[in-house]
């Protein structure tokens, strides 16, 4: 067995109801006066106050900052960081969806004084300091509760990653009942996204795969395959949206330890220069990577294919793989995703330079199963229009 490590959150507390510990653990963990990071559309939906509510019976004093954005640009973090850092903080909790909790680890990070952001891009170059840290997950897609990266967009368009154990968590507290007002289109593309996580983390030529990771894969996309349909058609159902996010935590272990690959490469010019949600920009280019993959690289493909889809064991081993990108493509169908970028009103003209741009990837593109170069990457987008 090949030498691996696995890395998650020091703590991870999970139920329904679990919010209303948040006071307790932070009281225990991370601070008597902490800056909570959320975004303005979770200021509406009541969780916050709920979140401020047990946390101001515990005794904490917080300060709230609300700014974050999609695709959190450097100007945000940092003016997060000045006032977190004027307010003189102990700690933080991250509250929301996948930008928040990375905006929130970031914060942590730079507050302790020991990195600054354009130091920390890159796989293991940030400090091995930072604040006491609690993420609370309101989406089940990113895992970016249990994971040790935070993806900042830089310029107009590029998206950075700081890549670091330094980054997961004193505590991950998850609780079911925070999922679910999801609308059904954010439900859908969130949980496409947990599967790319599953799926490319399993697949993953990254040296650091692993039978954890495996494993962990695995049980995600079981979870989320038997329970996607339910939870976007029935938001109210508590069980689909336990083992939604459940399944997307598990995608996040995984993918934290074996990391994703050519979907996500592709995916983040998509985001960068449309805005497109980044979990309904994996779910477009997912079964154009997986068959340029397959070519080369099937077996990981035919062995998921039946694992997600079991009826799929009916069909030849060596046809699998090609139905599962069928099947996840049927799938995205059933949830009402778009299907195409030429659905996404992207213009043909710039599917080069998207090309271009993911090639920058290349901390992505090298765990990929099958090298990818610029012209294939073209040839990829332009089957997803």
């Amino acid at each position: 067995m090949n030498t691996f490590h696995f890395n998650t959150a020091k703590s991870i507390h999970f139920g329904v109801g679990a919010l209303s510990t948040i006071g307790q653990l932070v009281q225990q963990e991370i601070g008597t006066r902490v800056m909570l990071v959320t975004d303005s559309g979770m200021m509406s939906t009541g969780i916050v106050d709920q979140a401020l509510t047990h946390l101001s019976k515990a005794g904490i004093d917080v300060v709230l900052f609300q700014d974050v954005i999609a695709d959190p640009t450097e100007s945000v973090i940092l003016s997060a960081v000045g006032q977190a850092k004027t307010a003189k903080v102990e700690g933080i909790i991250g509250l929301g969806g996948g930008s928040s909790l990375d905006v929130a680890k970031l914060i942590a990070l730079l507050c302790a004084g020991e990195s600054t952001l354009a130091s920390a891009y890159g796989v293991g170059n940030a400090s091995t300091v930072r604040l006491p840290l609690l993420l609370v997950p309101t989406t089940a897609g990113t895992g970016s509760e249990v994971t040790p990266i935070a993806i900042v967009t830089t310029g107009s368009s590029q998206k950075m990653g700081v890549v670091s154990p330094t980054l997961l968590p004193d505590i991950a507290l998850l609780d079911p009942l925070l999922t679910l007002g999801l609308p059904p289109h954010i439900t859908a593309a969130t949980g496409i996204d947990a599967m790319v996580h599953a799926i490319e983390s399993y697949a993953s030529t990254n040296p650091n795969n692993n039978p954890i990771s495996r494993f962990c894969a695995e049980k995600a996309l079981q979870l989320i395959s038997t329970s996607l349909l339910t939870a976007v058609r029935i938001g109210t159902n508590l069980q689909a949206r336990s083992d939604m996010l459940l399944g997307s935590m598990l995608a996040g272990q995984a993918f934290a330890n074996s990391p994703v690959a050519a979907v996500h490469a592709l995916a983040y010019p998509l985001g960068g220069y449309f805005h497109i949600p980044h979990g309904l920009s994996n779910a477009l280019v997912l079964p154009h990577v997986l068959r340029f993959n397959l070519e080369t690289s099937p077996q990981a493909y035919c062995e998921l294919a039946t694992l997600i889809f079991p009826e799929l064991n009916s069909i030849d081993e060596q046809k699998r793989g090609s139905a599962l990108c069928d099947k996840l493509v049927e799938l995205s169908n059933l949830c009402g995703l778009p299907q195409s970028l030429r659905e996404m009103k992207i213009p043909e003209e710039i599917l080069p330079v998207l090309a271009k741009d993911a090639m920058k990837q290349t901390r992505l593109l090298a765990n990929n199963p099958r090298s990818i170069n610029e012209s294939e990457a073209l040839s990829i987008y332009q089957a997803a229009y």
